[in-house]
């Protein structure tokens, strides 16, 4: 079952500048940082960002169609977000589906694992691929915040639709504003677990919830993802670099979006699963729904952050629809 509302709103355009980048070969040949025409023709599939670290992206489809951008969520890699890439793509859509810096097989700096440089970030790998107008970028968990802080910080530049999906904004950390939210001592523990054994707190701690195990509800537990979709989870986040699994907590426990969100004036969907306990859904996505105007909220019943494996035909479903409207 789904609930869904739907808030109306006129939608309005800013601008920013935004630093052109281009791509990086690899160390065995030496060519120029080249542009998005030059990046067309030589489907590379690296992006070097302004600061020199090196993005692993997968750049598909027509490159004539509209673009959307995919930003997948902590502790993953852009891999979870394959099977909506593909059906995009099929649909006709220029698809850029990228490895956030520190995760995957993008560059392990040990800088730059803030909103800004993240937000950054977006900013180059749409200028690469030269989605630069007409794009619909959709954030998952983590990524929310870098749509967020990129619609205040870079103006939106481009953007003409967003998906915030399982997403972390406007912000979880417990508060008397936000009691649903999540404590300090939430942050501590994700930090020690991984420090002390990040294979086995990924596999029998962090991923549980996150997949729906565990959850006590009938409905909750009729959605629960298999023990394979938590292995391959397990294996993604272990491509990660410990720095970076190790400084993101921090940010999406404390990350406050209250004021980038005001700058979302794009029409907006939200997908929330009810049961999420990493991003609580009273703590973020109906929240954000009474603060975005123009937004479309879509619970999905019963099911848990990871929706992207266990309500997979609904989410593509909903995202085909939304980006008809």
């Amino acid at each position: 079952m789904e609930h869904r509302t739907f808030l109306k709103g006129t939608t309005t355009g800013a601008a920013a500048a935004i630093a052109v980048t281009g791509v990086a070969t690899s160390a065995e040949t030496r060519v120029p940082v080249v542009g998005p025409q030059a990046m067309e023709k030589q489907q590379m599939p690296r992006i070097k960002t302004r600061d020199g670290t090196e993005l692993y992206a997968k750049d598909w489809g027509d490159k004539g169609g509209r673009p959307v951008v995919l930003i997948h969520g902590y502790p993953l890699n852009a891999d979870s977000f394959d099977r909506l890439a593909m059906k995009l793509v099929e649909a006709g859509y220029h698809v850029i589906n990228y490895d956030r810096r520190g995760f995957g097989r993008s560059g392990q700096p040990w800088q730059g694992y803030d909103w800004d440089t993240y937000s950054d970030d977006l900013a180059d790998v749409m200028q690469a691929t030269g989605a630069t107008q007409d794009v619909t970028v959709i954030g998952y968990s983590m990524g929310g915040g870098e749509c967020a802080r990129y619609m205040s910080r870079h103006g939106g530049k481009g953007i003409i639709k967003l998906g915030l999906y399982a997403s972390v904004v406007p912000g979880m950390f417990k508060s008397d504003d936000n009691p649903a939210g999540h404590t300090a001592k939430d942050y501590e523990d994700i930090v020690a677990g991984i420090e002390k054994d990040a294979p086995a707190f990924y596999r029998h701690t962090f991923l549980l919830p996150f997949y729906g195990k565990g959850i006590k509800s009938l409905v909750g537990a009729a959605h629960a993802a298999s023990d394979d979709v938590i292995e391959a989870a397990v294996n993604q986040a272990l491509t990660g670099s410990m720095r970076a699994q190790t400084a993101m907590p921090h940010n999406f426990t404390f990350g406050d979006f209250t004021g980038d969100v005001p700058a979302i004036t794009v029409p907006t969907l939200i997908l929330h699963g009810t049961e999420d306990k990493p991003a609580p859904i009273d703590a973020t996505a109906r929240r954000a729904h009474k603060m975005i105007p123009h937004s479309m909220l879509i619970e999905y019943e019963g099911h848990p952050h990871g929706f992207y494996a266990t309500n997979s035909d609904q989410m593509i479903a909903d995202t085909l629809a939304f980006m008809k409207q």
